[in-house]
């Protein structure tokens, strides 16, 4: 996961494992996503249309979560969109071995807003190695049709470049629903906000 999303988590983990830009997988090989056009992300129930061309990271069975898709502009290390489709009660955004010092928590139904932005935080600092973490807005917003949140923060990560990132997300039928942006601060963040807004807007489930 050092997507730099869920990217960027990973990233700096694997080293993060090239997540950066988000992936809860390691980044290897990348498939090219035309603009225009609906696109299954995740485990397929839920579908986005991204306004330019991004690269999707492929999927690998050892070390991805099928619920979660990486997408990055100019490179995990710089800018990244994680989506996070269906996670279900009890599951962990992101593959952690099992006797691992410190785990990422794991999900719960019931979590309010506040808890999950606490799951995303403990998320970039467990697995992402961020040495700094603001939060700079909790809100309510729509998403997927429903009442969800939005995140704001910027955190400080291993390598010393600050990174901007927004959380957009919603608990349906006991699942979390999730986007986020994670990117450079410097210049990168605001260039890959309006993708990102785009795609947020376009989000379908699909039933």
């Amino acid at each position: 996961m050092t997507k730099r999303t869920l990217l960027a988590a990973v990233a700096v983990s694997l080293s993060l494992t090239a997540c950066t830009g988000g992936g809860v997988g390691g980044f290897g090989l990348y498939s090219l996503v035309r603009p225009g056009r609906t696109v299954k992300v995740g485990n397929g129930a839920m579908t986005v249309v991204t306004p330019r061309e991004w690269n999707r990271t492929t999927r690998n069975g050892f070390t991805d979560i099928r619920y979660v898709e990486d997408w990055t502009l100019n490179g995990p290390y710089l800018d990244g969109i994680s989506f996070v489709t269906g996670l279900p009660d009890n599951h962990r955004i992101i593959r952690q071995e099992y006797k691992a010092d410190r785990q990422v928590p794991k999900f719960r139904s019931v979590m309010t807003p506040p808890e999950i932005a606490a799951l995303v935080e403990s998320l970039y600092r467990i697995e992402g190695g961020a040495s700094d973490w603001r939060t700079l807005n909790l809100a309510p917003r729509p998403f997927l049709g429903t009442s969800g949140f939005q995140l704001d923060y910027e955190h400080l990560d291993g390598d010393e470049l600050w990174r901007k990132g927004r959380a957009v997300g919603a608990v349906i039928d006991g699942r979390l629903y999730m986007m986020l942006l994670d990117a450079a601060r410097s210049h990168y963040y605001e260039a890959a906000l309006p993708d990102f807004e785009a795609m947020a807007a376009s989000a379908q489930l699909r039933r």
